[in-house]
């Protein structure tokens, strides 16, 4: 069974093509800029007025380009799939200055005529394909597993709220990391929607790249020895943190990197895995929240990954750097590589 697992990341994306016939270590893997890092460049580097096609993807980054080349004079229209990239609120999209149009409009509207066309969408792969089939000859895959951040969406609540809200549902009770995968996402994850309608007619699992990440640390062969312990993921914008123990999940919390000091880390990890965090304690502190089922009994390791991981020197906790398959950046490729063997060991995918 061959696997291409990649995880598109704020800055990165990791990709990794493993067969299960061989070992990780001989897989080709590609650690290259992220498409909305490309992107952004695209638009930073254009001198023209833009129109943007193609579908929802992440836009953190982007949004903030596309403000900045408004200001600069130049007029920016974005079909309205396209525009959700921005904020799925398209009044907001309006707002800051973006002509919404129809899909047909680059071709039917002379007044677009002059300007440059930019294609949104998370994977690309025709390209991606046509990169590993250089060095891959036989290239081909019997699934594609990718993950991205997804806070999904909600007219009745802002996304952090609405973000726990999906995460105590499906967490209401100790679940295996892996069961975050999704195999056809709901349609309020709109940027795995999004994915899944650009790889239509493939096997493809989908999953939230923090959960991705949790479940490729917990593959490190000394944390397969552990049974009770933390993992944290701790990225350029967002840390998430679960505890586990016997192979599920009993409490996460996630917040946002920047406002982490050492001395709040090791408050929150000690709080987590004792089950005595609650979700107004982070989100109150402008976190996304926190959702606890039970405490571990033994608290044997901090497992962390993640480009911010460093932080957790500077604590008193006694910590671990994953690395599965050896390599740090595989992190996440590794965790959806186990998820799709876990979803087709439970016979939920053929």
């Amino acid at each position: 069974m061959k696997i291409l697992a990649i995880d598109i990341g704020a800055g990165t994306q990791d990709i990794l093509l493993y067969d299960d016939n061989d070992t990780i270590e001989n897989s080709i893997k590609l650690v290259l800029p992220s498409p909305p890092v490309i992107i952004s460049k695209i638009i930073n580097n254009a001198n023209t007025d833009l129109y943007f096609d193609g579908d929802i993807m992440g836009g953190g980054k982007i949004k903030n380009h596309i403000i900045k080349h408004i200001e600069k004079g130049y007029k920016v229209a974005m079909q309205k799939q396209a525009a959700k990239t921005i904020k799925d609120d398209l009044k907001f999209v309006e707002a800051i200055g973006v002509e919404l149009v129809h899909d047909n409009s680059y071709k039917n509207d002379l007044k677009f005529s002059k300007y440059s066309k930019i294609t949104l969408k998370d994977v690309d792969i025709d390209d991606l394909s046509a990169t590993i089939a250089k060095y891959d000859l036989n290239f081909s895959f019997d699934y594609i597993a990718v993950a991205v951040q997804d806070h999904g969406f909600s007219t009745k609540m802002g996304d952090r709220d609405f973000r726990f809200e999906k995460i105590r549902e499906k967490l209401h009770h100790p679940v295996k990391v892996e069961d975050f995968g999704y195999i056809n996402a709901p349609d309020y994850f709109s940027r795995m929607k999004s994915v899944e309608r650009s790889l239509n007619g493939l096997n493809l699992v989908t999953m939230d790249s923090k959960f991705a990440a949790v479940c490729g640390a917990c593959q490190d062969p000394k944390v397969a020895k552990l049974n009770s312990y933390v993992v944290m993921d701790i990225g350029n914008g967002h840390t998430m943190a679960t505890s586990i123990e016997d192979g599920c999940i009993q409490g996460v919390f996630e917040h946002h990197t920047s406002m982490l000091t050492p001395q709040k880390i090791e408050l929150l990890v000690d709080k987590l895995a004792n089950a005595t965090l609650t979700h107004s304690e982070v989100h109150d502190d402008n976190g996304h929240g926190a959702h606890l089922v039970n405490p571990i009994s033994n608290l044997e390791k901090v497992v962390v990954t993640g480009p911010k991981r460093s932080i957790i020197e500077k604590t008193d906790l006694n910590y671990y750097n994953a690395v599965p398959g050896g390599d740090v950046m595989m992190t996440g490729p590794v965790g959806l590589i186990k998820t799709v063997e876990y979803l087709k060991s439970q016979d939920k995918i053929s």
